[in-house]
């Protein structure tokens, strides 16, 4: 299969670059700066894209935007967590539509954040979206598919959970704290983190590319855990003390009240049904054995 990805370059595009690669697909990675031969050129905020280049590709698969986590949330800057996701999703969609020879398949970025704080609720791809800033951009950054999907192409939504790798992301930002022996909960610690490895991730993305699912999928590992049992088992990996909480107000005023609560203490109880109804069989099922995995522990 030739597979053209945008987000290349990032966490998840890197590891899934190299296990496309690995399962002797051609991958063509869509880039902002001067393409090689084997590369696509793109400008999203320019709206470029063309639609001449998808010519032989099989499956886009769409991981572009701005880091949720990267800067205080500003208004400046909430503007660009959403315009990078929809302007980028749109270009794509609308190239993908431009062609008579469709590619069959566009798998598209999306997060469980589209379902807001909910407590102890168990949430299906079946159960109602949220409110919160978050959400919206989720359910804009989901509907900019539409054009895609009206053209025949098979949509998938990716709705990652926390990607759980040493190399970047939320494990990576932990890391440090945990080591000197200074992680804890946060706050309460009753929050639901719905948690993948990284290796999981880039499985179950490989997965839905010959898969017939489309439409919302949740990418998270079956069996989520509360955020204390997470922080008792990151200090039993790394033989490290986690018995110090975290206090809401330092979090938020590091980071901003707003993405401080998006990110730390907000609850989010996923099922994975869908997936595994599919027939994908999770490598880490369980927390412990994935942090040891990914921790060389």
């Amino acid at each position: 299969m030739r597979v053209a990805v945008s987000g290349s370059t990032g966490l998840i595009g890197t590891a899934l670059r190299a296990q496309l690669t690995a399962g002797g697909h051609d991958v063509v990675p869509i880039v902002r700066t001067a393409p090689a031969a084997s590369e696509i050129g793109w400008d999203p905020k320019a709206g470029r894209l063309d639609a001449a280049d998808l010519a032989g590709i099989d499956a886009v698969v769409s991981l572009a935007g701005a880091g949720i986590g990267d800067h205080r949330w500003s208004d400046d800057y909430k503007r660009e967590i959403l315009d990078s996701r929809t302007r980028s999703t749109n270009l794509i969609s609308e190239a993908i539509a431009a062609r008579d020879d469709t590619p069959r398949v566009f798998l598209s970025g999306s997060a469980i954040g589209v379902y807001g704080d909910r407590g102890d609720e168990q949430l299906s791809e079946q159960s109602p979206t949220g409110e919160s800033f978050l959400a919206d951009v989720v359910r804009a950054w989901e509907a900019s598919t539409a054009t895609a999907e009206a053209a025949g192409a098979r949509v998938v939504h990716l709705r990652s959970g926390i990607v759980l790798s040493p190399e970047g992301g939320a494990l990576a930002k932990m890391l440090p704290l945990f080591k000197l022996g200074l992680g804890g909960r946060f706050g309460s610690g009753r929050q639901w983190m719905s948690w993948i490895s990284l290796d999981d991730e880039v499985a179950a993305i490989v997965h839905l590319l010959d898969s017939s699912l489309r439409g919302p999928v949740n990418l998270t590992a079956p069996v989520p855990v509360r955020n204390a049992e997470f922080a008792r088992t990151l200090g039993d990996v790394l033989r490290r003390p986690s018995f110090l909480p975290v206090p809401a107000f330092g979090p938020k005023l590091v980071l901003g009240s707003e993405l401080a609560e998006t990110l730390l203490f907000e609850s989010q109880r996923i099922t994975t049904s869908a997936l595994t109804d599919d027939g994908f069989t999770f490598r880490h099922g369980e927390l412990e054995p994935a942090l040891r995995a990914h921790l060389d522990r």
